[in-house]
């Protein structure tokens, strides 16, 4: 196995221009991590057109990306912690063991023994993508167009059993998105589709347009029709170093949730919220004996810390080799790729190393800045919490609309992204995700395009999709994922009925310190 792409992204990564920017994105994703409900995604939302309008490389761009995407995963602990609020999905399982730590007067222990198990997930995690990506790419490529067609409905199929109790919702996000991408011209028969006489719609939806709309723009409306009680950050820190005892209890821990987390994390269509979950009830069944889980356990702490960072990690081994994202945040960075006119697959290894190089060597050099930052400065990232809403929905606003425009110079656009925002706000009201409409119109071009081409290459005869090896397996492979999870997840149900109550020991609301204030 040939490592020469990684010393090649090293010295990329390494360099003085892309060291700042690792830096900045560190310092940005924590920051944004730490804001409650804002999330990775829509911190590369807002942030990916700056970027592109900045004329950054791709290299350079995917390095900012991606530590805004692994500095989120560190910083939404923070307000886990301290508030019993999850900065995203993925710090819902923190906030078990972490607020009562914090509630203990041990809220600076809680935020040091946090920030080691998330290094330690992104170490492990980087680790697995270099080792893994390019044996995943060797493998790949034997991939033809009706090969690449199969693996997209793999994905599919994989997402639609992954993303929780609401399959019917995440299908028909599945199909919003397959829909909204074949909006513009075709490009095999050259008709216009779905433009309605709009000549702006000729090129189609804009990913940056949409991204923007469904996220950011949805989550200012969101923020701005609650009526949310103000809470006070627990003031008292308490000691500002993990005890040794806890760091060895939590060795064995931090390991085995790293190693679910990046298997969970390759997993198209997961992501942190699965990967923290089940490396805590693993963890809880592995290690509470004296059912000091959802107390204030630091195992408990550890174990989500360190498997939502390894499944950030994970999530980029599909985008990379297969050009499946792995995730709702790397489908925005797949996107983002494809604004250079860069198709993720296997042969990107090989044809652009100094991207798939310096991106992996940047999660190593990055996971150290975050370690560097957020144990001296979680004082200081703590603050953002006091941001309030009437600040920040117009921040959101405005940074959404001059991104928007600064990339396209059309009014148009703005007011496109502001009707998608619209529409992705009644969407979330009624429980749909927005992450299934994302990959379905990321994974929707690409899937039309290779079933078109297999087709022409076999003269229309459908039987090409099922010729190869690989595209028997992928079948095979995608109708287990689709069917296997129904019928386990009903055994699970029944298996873990007792412990129903156990899982649910998140502290309740008469438990938080809070003053109601409207923001």
């Amino acid at each position: 196995m040939s490592f020469d792409y990684l010393w090649e992204g090293f010295s990329v990564a390494l360099s003085a221009q892309n060291l700042l920017i690792g830096l900045i994105g560190c310092f940005l994703g924590t920051m944004i991590g730490a804001l409650p409900a804002i999330g990775p995604i829509n911190g590369i939302a807002l942030l990916l057109p700056i970027a592109y309008t900045m004329g950054l490389p791709p290299e350079s761009t995917m390095i900012l990306l991606a530590a805004i995407y692994c500095g989120a995963e560190y910083g939404g602990r923070i307000s886990s912690i301290l508030l019993n609020v999850p900065g995203d999905a993925g710090a819902v399982m923190t906030a078990l063991d972490g607020y009562p730590m914090a509630r203990q007067g041990r809220a600076g222990e809680a935020l040091m023994l946090s920030g080691l198990a998330s290094f330690t997930g992104g170490m492990i995690g980087a680790t697995g993508l270099a080792l893994f990506a390019p044996v995943l790419a060797g493998l790949a490529t034997g991939f033809g167009p009706a090969e690449y067609f199969v693996l997209m409905v793999f994905a599919f199929a994989t997402l639609g059993s992954m993303m929780g109790a609401r399959p019917v919702k995440t299908l028909i996000g599945c199909v919003l998105g397959l829909m909204l991408a074949t909006v513009g011209l075709d490009a095999t028969s050259g008709a216009y589709r779905f433009t309605f006489g709009e000549p702006e719609l000729g090129d189609g939806i804009e990913f940056v347009v949409l991204v923007i709309g469904l996220f950011s723009i949805s989550e200012a409306l969101i923020l701005l029709e609650k009526q949310a009680a103000g809470t006070e950050i627990i003031r008292g820190l308490g000691r500002m170093t993990a005890r040794l005892s806890d760091i060895r209890r939590s060795i064995g821990t931090a390991l085995r949730s790293s190693g679910i987390g990046f298997v969970v994390g390759v997993l198209p269509g997961t992501g942190a919220s699965v990967s923290s979950a089940i490396a805590y009830m693993t963890e809880k069944r592995i290690s509470d004996r004296e059912g000091s889980f959802g107390k204030g356990d630091p195992r408990g702490l550890v174990a989500p810390e360190a498997a939502n960072n390894a499944t950030s990690c994970g999530a980029f081994v599909p985008m990379l080799t297969l050009g499946v994202p792995g995730s709702g945040t790397t489908a925005v960075m797949l996107g983002a790729l494809m604004l250079y006119n860069i198709q993720p697959g296997p042969t990107l290894m090989t044809d652009r190393p100094e991207i798939v190089g310096g991106l992996i060597a940047s999660l190593f050099i990055g996971n150290i800045l975050l370690l560097a930052l957020n144990l001296p400065l979680v004082r200081i990232f703590a603050r953002v919490l006091t941001v309030p809403n009437w600040v920040l929905v117009p921040g959101i606003l405005v940074l959404s609309i001059v991104g928007v425009y600064s990339t396209h110079a059309s009014a148009f656009s703005v007011l496109l992204m502001l009707g998608i925002g619209m529409v992705g706000w009644l969407l979330r009201k009624t429980g749909f995700d927005m992450a299934p409409i994302i990959l379905g119109f990321v994974l929707g071009r690409v899937m039309e395009v290779n079933l078109r081409n297999a087709l022409a290459i076999s003269g229309g005869d459908v039987g090409i999709l099922f010729d190869s090896t690989i595209s028997i397996v992928l079948w095979i492979a995608a109708a287990l994922v689709a069917v296997l999870p129904l019928v386990l997840g009903r055994r699970l149900k029944r298996a873990t009925a007792p412990d129903a109550a156990v899982a649910d020991g998140t502290p309740g609301a008469d438990e938080l310190v809070a003053t109601p204030k409207p923001r």
